[in-house]
This record gives structure tokens, C-alpha cells and sequence, in this order.
């Protein structure tokens, strides 16, 4: 380590008036000089918060990766960031993953950091950490929460995509809501994020697929000790990585995003992958674009039986051998060459995984299911693009026209959805407007609409539905997300009037409206934008610059990275 150039000598290895300022004040905490001067700076980048339930145990996570930096000759330094609590933030934590990401990215540049460990779990929390991190490049590693245990209630397993389910029958009249409050303690009964395979398990697939954490990182149970004995193998890994050089760009090539994408389609990803990882791509330079999810999901059929495309649930995958054994069924089709954070080919971490339940991870020959993850649509009804998630819909609706039932915005639906009045049969089309990055704004989880009361009292339980928003990674149903351009921009999208017939054709990859094209532009002249909801801070910021969600819902002004260097001295 010793003829090591490390980044932070340019902060502690200072002569004068800075570097005496820089140690002095690190003296203060009773650091003897020696332990942070001419070592490896490891930054733990930690979005613990008790506002952010999924992320509560991180203090205790964050131990031990200290403890595999300090056993590798390392320093670490912990540090706080924005915390994106899913299950509480208003009106929705997609809102602000672009600031939290800006906030990754300048505390990691603006300190004396040579590489950093990520601690996330919560859904926006991944992406957003490393979109940051890529800003800026250094060696990273990654840590996930992992997942809570399974839940039980009166003997049978349930987790987060029983919710929707749940809600339905309270609706219906076929549950109480005292039962419900009684579910809400069975389900989540231990740390740890949703134990399906939901945006958080995705988003922990995603970096271990992209090969940014340790093999194995994905399936690990919050609570399984297992969990703390990676976090120190990581602390330990990071310190080497920095010796190394290994840095983001090194990792996140274009081969390691395709191969992000296969495993996501054979794991029933959640759709919010799309939007994280293109986003992530713009940071880190790699060309990558909507059209690609789907020539490279296609061929890809379902081998994770796991909610809510199957019955299974993270601990089960953990299980029946993790992410590994996934990877090495896959093994075909994957980069096999893709360098990973420990150093290691991909092919090399799973070469000697097993499969130790066919049940919950199949094999490509027979699949779970034949359809795949993830469909990308086009059409006059989304010029841009749309997303669908097959395996979790419905295959008698897969090819489908019905009449259009629209809803202007979220209060329009909510005011309507189960009243008497609202003119809907089981062959209507539910439209949601006004829910996109602009429209709501931060493109909530309310994508997969709620069927009308009167239509689950008659026994339909899904239907095609269609907005500019998005969709929890626990949700199901036959519902195209991610409308692009969403209404509030104007698109086609927004001219759609309830009556108008709407024609959804997954095996083509189509999504279409009947109107003519001249009645679209007639329409579009009489189109009056909304109003902003916000006019100040952040929010108008965020409006002001979003990008739609074929293009990641980053900010324009935050593509590509600034690197490292700091040339400006404080003093």
C-alpha cells in the first residue's frame, strides 16, 4: 500500500496550512494519525433511517464492513446520505432519486474517499446510490439490506404482493379490516425489504447480475448472519479493489448491462428495472436504450417461481442456491467474461453453484413459464415506448381491444373507480393520466389501478389497464406502464378520450389507439397543459429538467459523470 497514490494523500498527505487543517480536525475524534494517513480511505455510503423501515438494521451492517476494511488495511469512514423510504415517503420516493443520487455523487467527490462501499436495500436507494457513485468513478463495491424473512399468516406464506390482493378483498366485501390489521404484523416480521421479487430484490439482482457486488449479495435474508459475514467480505474486497484500480467503468461495461437484462427476465424483474438501469447507463457512458430490454428479453422465458409472477419468495431463493444458480442456467446466454468486483469473470463466481430446489429456479428447457419478464411496446398510443410485464398478467388479455375508461389524474380516478355511475364492463381499457415524472410529479406506484368495486363483486379480476406511471415490483396484473411521452408532455397519450377503442397486442409488441391520425392533431390543438404542481425547490427543478421514462427519468443536466478530481482546496 505504501507506493500506492491515493487519492486522499491529496487531502491528508498536505504540507502547510491545509494539511494541517485536513488531519487536525480527523484528530479530534481520537484517530491517531497513523490510521487515516497514507491508508486506504474506504467510504460506507449508509441510507440507514428509521423513516426508512427496509433500511433500519444498516447501522449494525455498516460494523461489519468496517471490520473487513480495518482487517484489509484499510480506514473506513461512515457517511450519511439521503434515505428513500419507499413505504413512506410522499407523494412518491421516485421523486427525489435524482436528488439523492446528487447527493451520493458530490459527498463521495468532495471527500478524501479512494473507494466506497454502497449500503442499500430499500427500492430507490440502490439505483440512486450508484447513478452517484458512477458519477464520479471510483472503486465500488456494493451491500444490500437483503430481503425480510417470509411471512405467515394462518399457515400459509404471504409477502408484499399479497397486498394488492388483500385490498381487493376488502373492497369486495370478502374481508375485514380488522383481519387486515392482524395480516400487517405476519407479513413483515423481520429487518430487511420485501420478501418478493419485487423493485428492491430486483434492484439487488441487478447489481449482482451487473457484477458490482459480491456473488451471492441478492437473496441473503436481512436476518441470516450470513448477511453481516458478506458485509465484511466486502469491506475486506474494497481495500484490494482500490489497490487494483477496479473501478465502476471497469465493471459496468455494455456486456455486463445485457447481461443485467437476461437475468431480469428470467427472474420477473420488476418493470421499475427499466427505468433504473437506463438511468444508471447514462451515468456510466454506456449506450442503452428501450429497444434493447426488449430484443433482449424476448428470447428469455421465466426460471424464478417467485412472487408475483410465482408462488415463491426471496428466502426460498436464498435457499435453493441464490443468484448463482440462476446465473448458471442462464450460463448460454450470458457475457460469461464480464469482470465483477471481486476480480472474478462472472462465469467464474457461479461455475460451481447448484440448483438445490428445481421447484423455485428451473431450467431453460422447461421454464416456469414461458413468458418472459418484460415486453417493451410501440405504437400511436406511445411513440416513445411502454412497458408490460407478461408473466405477471393475464394470457387471455394479451391481445386485447376494449373501449377506453379515462382518468384525468390520480383524484379523478380515486373519486370514480367504485362508483355506481362509472360506465365500465370487463372488456373496458382503464386509462390513467397525469401520473408520469412531469404529471404527478416523481411517476408513483399507481399503475396497477385497482379493478372497479362493482366488477370485483362480479368475479373480474384483472384487466388491461394503462398510465405514464409505474408499478410496484410487488404488483401484478395485465397493466403497460411507463406511457412515454407521458400526458403532461403532451404526447398522444393525453388526447385519449374514455370511449375511444384502444388496442393492446403484446405478441407484436403493440399499442394502439382507433383515431384517426387527423383527429389526433385536431385534438392536440385543443390540448391545454397543466398547471405545475410546484413552483419552488427541488420539485420545480425536477420538472423543469426530468427526462421521459424511455430515457431513465434522470435529469438532462446529470448524463455522464465529473470524475474524481476536486482541484479547489477549502481554506
Amino acid at each position: 500500500m505504501k507506493d500506492q497514490v491515493l487519492r486522499s494523500r491529496e487531502w491528508f498527505g498536505r504540507k502547510g496550512k491545509d494539511g494541517f487543517i485536513y488531519r487536525a480536525w480527523m484528530k479530534n475524534q481520537g484517530i491517531p494519525d497513523y490510521e487515516f494517513n497514507n491508508k486506504p480511505i474506504i467510504g460506507i455510503c449508509n441510507t440507514w433511517s428509521e423513516l426508512t423501515p427496509c433500511n433500519a438494521h444498516f447501522r449494525e451492517l455498516a460494523e461489519s464492513v468496517k471490520r473487513g476494511v480495518l482487517e484489509a488495511g484499510g480506514f473506513p469512514v461512515e457517511f450519511p446520505v439521503m434515505s428513500l423510504g419507499e413505504t413512506l415517503m410522499k407523494p412518491t420516493a421516485m421523486l427525489y432519486r435524482n436528488l439523492a443520487s446528487m447527493d451520493v455523487e458530490e459527498s463521495i467527490r468532495a471527500n478524501p474517499i479512494d473507494g466506497v462501499v454502497l449500503l442499500c436495500g430499500c427500492d430507490k436507494t440502490t439505483p440512486s446510490l450508484v447513478m452517484g457513485a458512477s458519477s464520479v468513478n471510483l472503486p465500488t463495491i456494493v451491500v444490500s439490506g437483503g430481503p425480510m424473512l417470509t411471512g405467515n399468516h394462518r399457515g400459509a406464506h404471504i409477502g408484499t404482493s399479497d397486498v394488492w390482493r388483500y385490498h381487493d378483498d376488502v373492497r369486495a366485501g370478502k374481508m375485514l379490516e380488522e383481519e387486515l390489521l392482524t395480516i400487517e404484523s405476519a407479513m413483515c416480521r423481520s429487518q430487511g425489504h420485501c420478501a418478493v421479487m419485487g423493485t428492491a430484490s430486483s434492484m439487488a439482482c441487478m447489481v449482482e447480475s451487473l457484477g458490482l457486488s459480491l456473488p451471492g449479495n441478492a437473496a441473503i435474508p436481512a436476518a441470516d448472519s450470513r448477511r453481516k459475514a458478506l458485509a465484511q467480505f466486502s469491506g475486506l474486497r474494497i481495500v484490494e479493489m482500490v489497490a487494483e484500480d477496479l473501478k465502476l467503468s471497469d465493471i459496468l461495461t455494455t456486456q455486463a448491462f445485457e447481461n443485467a437484462i437476461k437475468v431480469n427476465a428470467a427472474i420477473g424483474g420488476s418493470t421499475n428495472f427499466v427505468i433504473h438501469l437506463l438511468a444508471i447507463a447514462g451515468r456510466i457512458g454506456v449506450k442503452l436504450n428501450l429497444n434493447d430490454f426488449d430484443r433482449l428479453s424476448a428470447a428469455v422465458p421465466l426460471i424464478a417461481n417467485l412472487q408475483p409472477s410465482g408462488k415463491y419468495f426471496m428466502e426460498d431463493l436464498f435457499y435453493a442456491g441464490g443468484l448463482p444458480a440462476v446465473l448458471k442456467e442462464l450460463d448460454g446466454i450470458l457475457n460469461r467474461d464480464c469482470i465483477t468486483a471481486n476480480g472474478k469473470s462472472i462465469s467464474a463466481n457461479y461455475q460451481h453453484a447448484v440448483c438445490y430446489n428445481p421447484d423455485v429456479i428451473a431450467t431453460i428447457e422447461k421454464p416456469f413459464n414461458n413468458a418472459t419478464g418484460l415486453a417493451v411496446l410501440t405504437g400511436n398510443l406511445c411513440e416513445s415506448g411502454a412497458v408490460i410485464k407478461p408473466s405477471a398478467a393475464s394470457a387471455h388479455l394479451m391481445q386485447h381491444t376494449g373501449k377506453a375508461v379515462v382518468f384525468e389524474n390520480i383524484e379523478d380516478f380515486k373519486a370514480r373507480i367504485d362508483t355506481d355511475e362509472l360506465e365500465v364492463d370487463g372488456d373496458s381499457v382503464l386509462v390513467l393520466k397525469n401520473v408520469g415524472p412531469k404529471g404527478y410529479p416523481g411517476m408513483p406506484e399507481v399503475g396497477n389501478m385497482g379493478i372497479p368495486k362493482k366488477l370485483l363483486e362480479s368475479g373480474i379480476t384483472d384487466m388491461v389497464r394503462i398510465s405514464d406511471g409505474r408499478m410496484s415490483g410487488t404488483g401484478f396484473g395485465t397493466v403497460v406502464l411507463h406511457v412515454s411521452p407521458e400526458a403532461a408532455a403532451g404526447g398522444n397519450f393525453a388526447m385519449i378520450r374514455t370511449g375511444d377503442l384502444i388496442t393492446l397486442d403484446v405478441p407484436n409488441r403493440k399499442l394502439d389507439t382507433n383515431i384517426e391520425a387527423a383527429e389526433l392533431e385536431r385534438r392536440k390543438k385543443e390540448y391545454i397543459e397543466p398547471l405545475p404542481v410546484v413552483e419552488r425547490g427541488y420539485v420545480k427543478l425536477y420538472t423543469d429538467h426530468v427526462q421521459q421514462a424511455h430515457l431513465g427519468a434522470d435529469m438532462d443536466f446529470l448524463n455522464g459523470g465529473s470524475g474524481s478530481k476536486v482541484l479547489r482546496d477549502s481554506h
